[in-house]
């Protein structure tokens, strides 16, 4: 049987927002990563890209929809699925991530029926 084990990058500058997600996400089967912002997230794509990444919004360094376009245009980048993860429910802006690649997104806080509902809706799970 093929190795179906998945990786995914949490990518979120609250340490205690990475752990809930890490919690869910190993839970899910998923092998878990972390950054806490978009640099440190882009050079751990660049060594290796996941199969996800659950993506902070607001995060210093380099914000979510700067590390999204960054992903987007580097070698390999339109491969992972990216959630969006926010506190912002403007659907303007929900609208201009999508548009820029994100496969889906989630309102904070979010529970594991939420993340993983999200994610299958993906074909992550």
């Amino acid at each position: 049987m093929a190795d179906m084990t998945k990786t995914c990058l949490v990518v979120d500058d609250s340490r205690v927002a990475r752990l809930v997600a890490r919690r869910i996400l190993e839970e899910l089967s998923f092998i878990v990563q972390e950054a806490e912002d978009g640099e440190q997230a882009l050079a751990l794509c660049r060594e290796s890209l996941p199969d996800a990444i659950l993506l902070d919004w607001h995060m210093p360094v380099i914000d979510g929809p700067a590390f999204l376009r960054s992903l987007r245009h580097s070698q390999g980048g339109e491969r992972p699925k990216v959630v969006f993860c926010t506190s912002q429910n403007d659907p303007e802006q929900i609208a201009a991530v999508i548009q820029e690649g994100a496969d889906e997104y989630i309102m904070k806080p979010f529970d594991r029926d939420i993340l993983r509902e999200k994610f299958a809706g993906v074909g992550l799970v």
